[in-house]
């Protein structure tokens, strides 16, 4: 496929003599969902515990930092505190729209941190293949997205909802998360940004609007945001159907 591929025995270093940090965003209003999601219940566990849990048990990670509504922090606590999670360093209050979120926790990664990765705390099917695979592409290329081909036929439109032109879909991706970044590129990405982090919804755009590559690696189509109600349903199924994806 067209998404940047390298040989799946290549040994990441990342674990051995970097430090690698996750920041986990979930400080969302769920509007689309209709009620707060990130506790809502997906095969008996909370949403965001799903999501966390991964990382948690992933032997590259370092440190997760969970960026959630104020009104959520002791929530998230108590959930941490339950369930016996050793990896959190930080629960934080996140801000008005999600690049700000990313920046309150981005300011408490220790300052010898190589990698970042950046996680939707609505994504709970992250595989220890899949982080893998994130880490292996930012330690190459210093910038990562993980990405699937898209399966529909996308189409510009006018604002009156006439078709202006049809994508050429070969050409188009579906971008997931978690996205993986040098820390001293997202650095200066976020200083170049200064004073413009609301027009971003996605973190590795912040990356290019500084300047630096960003590469795709391959995604997962199980790796599902949840986002409206019918997600559940899916989630429920995708669990039911696969082992790997179940923590």
């Amino acid at each position: 496929m067209p998404v940047t591929e390298f040989k799946l025995q290549y040994q990441s270093s990342a674990a051995n003599f970097h430090k690698t940090s996750v920041i986990i965003v979930a400080a969302g209003n769920s509007v689309r969902m209709g009620s707060l999601k990130q506790f809502m219940d997906i095969g008996n566990k909370p949403l965001i515990l799903r999501t966390i849990l991964p990382f948690e048990k992933s032997d590259l990670i370092q440190n997760i930092i969970v960026v959630s509504r104020q009104e959520d922090v002791l929530r998230v606590e108590n959930l941490v505190t339950e369930n016996n999670i050793s990896k959190i360093t930080d629960i934080v209050a996140g801000g008005d729209t999600r690049a700000e979120s990313v920046y309150k926790g981005f300011e408490r990664c220790d300052k010898d941190t190589k990698y970042i990765l950046i996680h939707d705390g609505a994504r709970p099917f992250v595989t220890q293949t899949l982080i893998s695979k994130v880490l292996e592409g930012v330690e190459l290329y210093g910038a990562v997205a993980c990405a699937v081909p898209v399966k529909d036929t996308i189409k510009e439109t006018e604002t009156c909802g006439r078709v202006h032109k049809t994508l050429d879909r070969s050409k188009l991706y579906a971008v997931q998360t978690p996205q993986a970044i040098e820390y001293e590129k997202y650095l200066d990405a976020l200083n170049k940004a200064a004073g413009s982090l609301d027009i971003y919804t996605d973190d590795c755009s912040i990356v290019e609007n500084a300047g630096y590559p960003v590469y795709l690696v391959e995604g997962d189509y199980r790796n599902i945001k949840i986002t409206t109600p019918e997600d559940i349903v899916i989630a429920n199924a995708l669990l039911r159907e696969y082992e790997d994806i179940n923590y």
